[in-house]
């Protein structure tokens, strides 16, 4: 009985002592859905010779020669007010990516035209404007060591009618509202590689949850 009561006890505290995210991090998402299924390309679309899956993750580019240019794997299905939750790794740290959002295929080009939320020395959390305004739209928050470089990171992209915000492991970068009325609240989501030097960006763990 002793042991019982013991056992009881010890258990107790450590609930009462775990902390509260450490408690959560089990539960399930509410409302989320992946969109990546972590072992094909069903449901995307772009070039595949320069994306594939690797241990669960799209990886795009190559650390073995130059890339020729920028390159973005699409969704098929295009999304309007949405939270999408992923998470980004960046080799090496000097390279250059992006996640694409609200945005549609040039016909007949290798680009896209739309919002990215942006991945790459100096670029981490910046909200760029992708073969349309082509410039940085909002973000200028220095991610310090918050930043795992070469490592996983995560990213939260939440678009809500006109509002637009990004957070990078928990920091909030963007808290961005359109003025121009003529630019798409609706498109496609595409995962990017910029064109350049050797690089290879990884994605993985992607889910969205619509907005009503």
């Amino acid at each position: 009985m002793l042991k019982l009561l013991t056992y009881a006890s010890t258990l107790s505290l450590l609930v009462l002592f775990t902390p509260v995210a450490s408690l959560r991090a089990a539960e399930p998402e509410e409302g989320f859905t992946p969109i990546f299924d972590g072992k094909s390309l069903q449901g995307w679309e772009g070039n595949e010779k320069m994306f594939r899956v690797e241990d669960g993750a799209i990886v795009a580019g190559t650390l073995k020669e130059n890339i020729p240019h920028n390159e973005f794997l699409c969704t098929e299905q295009e999304y309007e007010n949405f939270e999408l939750r992923l998470e980004v790794k960046l080799v090496p740290a000097s390279g250059n990516a992006g996640i694409q959002f609200r945005t549609k295929r040039i016909p007949n080009h290798h680009e896209v035209s739309g919002y990215q939320a942006d991945m790459g020395a100096g670029w981490w959390g910046k909200l760029y404007d992708e073969s349309r305004r082509n410039k940085v739209l909002a973000g200028n928050v220095d991610l310090g060591d918050k930043l795992k470089k070469e490592d996983w990171n995560d990213y939260v992209i939440r678009a809500e009618g006109k509002h637009i915000q990004l957070w990078v492991n928990g920091v909030q970068t963007v808290d961005y509202t359109e003025q121009d009325d003529g630019i798409a609240t609706k498109g496609i989501i595409a995962v990017q590689i910029h064109g350049g030097g050797p690089a290879q960006a990884s994605y993985r763990n992607i889910r969205i949850r619509e907005l009503k």
